[in-house]
C-alpha cells in the first residue's frame, strides 16, 4: 500500500490550481506560510501541525533566496507533518521579508513563495535543487511573477519541474 501512495505522489503534478494564490496579500512571512498551509491542509496534503512547524523551522533555517529582481522563499518542514507531496505557490502583490538561506541575519524581499509538502527526504533534496535551478532563470521567474491566474502558474511548473 505504501509503495502505491509513493507512486501516486511521483506521478501527480507537483502543484495544482487550488494550491496557488495569485495575487496574494500577506503581512509577513508567517502570514504567507499560514495562508499556503491552509490550502495544503484543505487539500489533505499536510497535518494540522505543518503551519506551526514550518514557521518555527523558518526561524531557525531561513529559506529566502536573494535572486536579483524577484526574491523567492521555499518554506518547508519535516516529513512527519506531510501526508502527500505537493507544492503550494503564492505570488505576493507586495514583497514580504524572509530570512536569507544560509544567512539568517540578512532579509530578502520575497515575491514568490513555494511552500513544500515533501514526504521523503530524497525527494526534498531533488525538489530543492530543481527549484533553485528554475529560479535562476529570469524568464521563468518572470512568467511566475507576472501570471494572472493559478492555471498559468501550474503550467509553468509543469513545463519546468521534472521529479520522479
Amino acid at each position: 500500500m505504501e509503495a502505491t501512495q509513493e507512486q501516486a505522489d511521483v506521478k501527480q503534478p507537483w502543484t495544482r490550481e487550488d494550491l496557488v494564490i495569485v495575487p496574494m496579500q500577506a503581512e509577513n512571512a508567517a502570514d504567507a506560510i499560514t495562508q499556503l498551509g491552509a490550502r495544503l491542509q484543505m487539500g489533505g496534503f499536510v497535518k494540522d501541525s505543518w503551519v506551526q512547524a514550518t514557521i518555527e523551522r523558518e526561524k531557525a533555517f531561513a529559506t529566502g533566496l536573494p535572486i536579483p529582481g524577484i526574491g523567492v522563499a521555499i518554506p518547508h518542514t519535516d516529513a512527519e507533518h506531510v501526508l502527500r507531496q505537493t507544492i503550494a505557490v503564492g505570488v505576493l502583490e507586495r514583497p514580504v521579508a524572509f530570512g536569507e538561506m544560509g544567512n539568517p541575519d540578512s532579509m530578502v524581499p520575497v515575491r514568490i513563495v513555494c511552500a513544500l509538502a515533501v514526504a521523503h527526504s530524497e525527494s526534498l533534496i531533488i525538489m530543492l535543487q530543481q527549484l533553485v535551478e528554475i529560479f535562476q532563470r529570469p524568464d521563468v521567474l518572470s512568467q511566475i511573477a507576472e501570471a494572472q491566474s493559478p492555471a498559468e502558474i501550474v503550467a509553468v511548473f509543469e513545463r519546468h519541474l521534472h521529479i520522479g
